[in-house]
This record gives structure tokens, sequence and C-alpha cells, in this order.
């Protein structure tokens, strides 16, 4: 059977109305063999054997625009790490050519960014989601299980030279495995990294949503929350994964619930697992009284402290 290149539309939370592209959509074609991957194990490479040519793909794209016409982006992505396709640059300009109001994003897993070609096509993209799970090398090895070559130090100093070009919508993804790179010391050392990121729109941490490549486990949505906190307030973070968001609800007064958007935005989502009826209804009053508010940051609604968005306004 055709392996078809275009899938979906798929409704993102993150990203709206999302209409994928698979530039690997025959086999498995990856630098990185992470532990928490949901397709097969398979040996890494370093670049493509197997490749769809760009024509074959932009018909298949015209033709599922026109079937589909509430999309908000074009997703590229694929079986494997879609930086490795080696037209990307042509690919992207014919994109550009019938893509219209719709924005092009790509996920990646940051380790091409070494290559200067890849860096500069991806500076020419309206949004980039880069993912970053480890920031050390031992973690790093040991999560990802990267193609020879792919050094851990290179990798972050790049993806912080992206964040100061890429005039786009970036995002980092940092997903947690249990045991392997939520210890406070990983953390920290990713702290230190996304805190000299620039113009970073959010930061989204999850874990395992899908059953993983080899015998690993996710984190659960409470501690994930816990780990959020452990990040620096200044950064955009976002809890993503739902996958083990069991309700821990519990009482916060008034004070508690400032205090704790002063350190982490929560979206209604959040507020469902951990604030009791009573703890919403007391955040209700804060949002009536002006204490805090809504702020939009892409498709989502945080909670934030009113004197926090003055701040950022009095900064910029």
């Amino acid at each position: 059977m055709e392996n078809k290149t275009i899938f979906g539309p798929i409704r993102s939370r993150r990203f709206g109305n999302s209409l994928g592209i698979d530039l690997s959509s025959g086999i498995k074609q990856c630098n990185f063999d992470c532990l928490y991957c949901e397709l097969a194990p398979s040996a890494t490479v370093d670049h493509q054997v197997v490749s769809v040519d760009v024509q074959t793909i932009i018909k298949e794209l015209i033709f599922a625009l026109a079937e589909h016409q509430n999309i908000d982006v074009i997703t590229l992505t694929a079986n494997g790490e879609p930086t490795l396709y080696p037209y990307l640059d042509e690919l992207l300009s014919e994109i550009n050519k019938i893509k219209e109001y719709r924005e092009i994003l790509i996920l990646t897993n940051s380790a091409t960014l070494a290559d200067e070609k890849v860096f500069n096509t991806l500076l020419k993209l309206d949004q980039v989601k880069l993912s970053l799970d480890a920031v050390t090398p031992d973690v790093f090895k040991k999560i990802d299980r990267p193609h020879k070559g792919i050094d851990i130090k290179t990798l972050t100093c790049k993806v912080i030279e992206f964040s100061k070009m890429f005039t786009g919508k970036l995002y980092i993804e940092v997903l947690f495995v249990h045991g392997i790179n939520d210890t406070k010391e990983e953390i920290q050392a990713i702290n230190e990294v996304l805190k000299a990121l620039s113009h970073v729109e959010r930061i989204d941490i999850g874990t395992i949503d899908r059953p993983p490549a080899y015998p690993v486990s996710g984190v659960s949505y409470g501690e994930l929350f816990e780990i959020s906190k452990m990040f620096d307030s200044t950064l955009p973070i976002h809890i993503a994964s739902r996958t083990h968001a069991e309700s821990c609800q519990s009482y916060y007064s008034s004070e508690e619930i400032v205090n704790t958007l002063d350190k982490r935005p929560l979206t209604q989502e959040d507020v469902n697992l951990l604030f009791d009826e009573e703890s919403q209804a007391e955040l209700q009053n804060l949002l009536k009284n002006g204490e805090i508010s809504i702020a939009q940051v892409g498709n989502l609604e945080f909670y934030v402290l009113s004197q926090n968005i003055q701040r950022k306004r009095l900064k910029s």
C-alpha cells in the first residue's frame, strides 16, 4: 500500500487545527532512538535513505488543503527526525507558495541545528518546536540515545543561538521519564539553559503519552506540577501532558493561590486538577477583584497575577 505523506487534520490544544506532513512515511529514520518513542526501536541514522520527492508532497498537500479549509498550521514531522529530509529548504519554499494564511510548524529534536544549512532553513519557518529532554552528557545519552557524533554541549549552544536569531514563534518541549531526567540536578541544569534562551513563546513539559519503545514509565501530573515549580518563575512553563492527570485536588487559600500563580501561571485544566471547589471559588473572586487576570499565550489561556503582567509591560 502506498504511504501517504499527509495526515490529519488533528485538533491540537497547543497549535490549533494541524495538517501534518510525514517526511519519512515509509520507515523510521531518526538520529535519536529515544527511550520513550512510540515507534519501535531502530538503529540511528544521520541522513535519510528513503525520501519522498517534493512535488509528490506538494500535490498531496494541495489536495488536502482543498478538502480541509479550516487549517491553522501545516506541521512538518516524520517517522523519525524531519530535519533529516534532504529537500527541506526546497519543500518549505514550495509550501510558502500555497499556504496562504496558514503557518508552517516543524517538530524537531534540535540535533541538526549544528548543520548550518538546516539552521538557516529553520529560521525561515513560522513556528518551530525544539525538544530538549536533557542537557548533561550522561542523561542525554541515556534518554535520547543519539547517533554517534551528536554532542549535547554543541546542541544546547545551537538551541540558544537559534532562539536569539529566530523571529517566529519558538516552543521548547521537555519530556520527563521516571528515574531518568526527573532528578533535581538535571532539572536545574535544564533550567539554566532555558534561562539563556530568547523570545520563547512557551515551554511545554510533559511525559510519556503512548506505549514507549523501551520499558520505561512516565511521571504523574502531580509530579509534573512539582517539577514545574523547580524552574525559574520567569519561564513560560506549561504542563502539556494529561495522560497521568489523576486529580490531586486540595484546598488553596487566596494567599496560596496568589503565591502559586506568582511562581507558575495555570490553565483551567490545571486548576480543575489542583484546586477543590472552594479554592476554585476563591480563584474566581480574585479574578473579579482584578488581582489575577487571564492571559492568552498562543492558543492557551492562563491565570496569571495582574501585577506580573504589569511588570512585563514596564520591562518592554
